[in-house]
This record gives structure tokens, sequence and C-alpha cells, in this order.
């Protein structure tokens, strides 16, 4: 089962960051009422807000490889972990 966990969160992973090779920006829309302004904090690093006041998140170019790469060697943790052994 833990191969399958490993192998999983490692395809999602790397999914995200060929999404990422195929996107420049990603503009987030929200049906729910605006939240209060707040200051810049770690969730906003790579944010910012289009002329409309809508959420633009802009992924850093290196943001594609980085996932990519944790996500390939995470799949191939998943692969080469021993197998279980019936007694």
């Amino acid at each position: 089962m833990w191969r399958a966990i490993f192998f999983a969160a490692g395809l999602f992973v790397a999914m995200w960051g060929g999404t990422f090779l195929m996107v420049d920006e990603m503009v987030l829309v929200s049906k729910a009422e605006p939240e209060p302004p707040r200051s810049d904090e770690f969730r906003g690093l790579f944010m910012s807000k289009n002329s409309d006041d809508k959420k633009v998140f802009n992924p850093p170019e290196w943001a594609a490889f980085t996932l990519m790469s944790i996500g390939t060697v995470t799949m191939l943790y998943a692969v080469a972990l021993p197998k279980r052994q019936h007694h």
C-alpha cells in the first residue's frame, strides 16, 4: 500500500510541474464575498492582483522543473521500495 501512496503522490506532484510548464499565470476567481486586505505573507509570495482586483498566481520558471524532479524521484522511490514479505 505504501508503494501506491508514494507513487500517486509523486505522480500528482510531477503532473503539477508539467502544468506549470504550459501556464504563465493563473487567475483565481471566487464566488464568495471578497476577503479583507491582508499584509504580505508567505502565501502571497507569488501572488498579485490584476486590474479587476482578482488574485493572479505567477509561478516562477524554476517551479515546473523542481516539481517534476521531486515527483519523479518520489515515483522512483516507490518503485524501489522492497516488496512485502508474506509470512
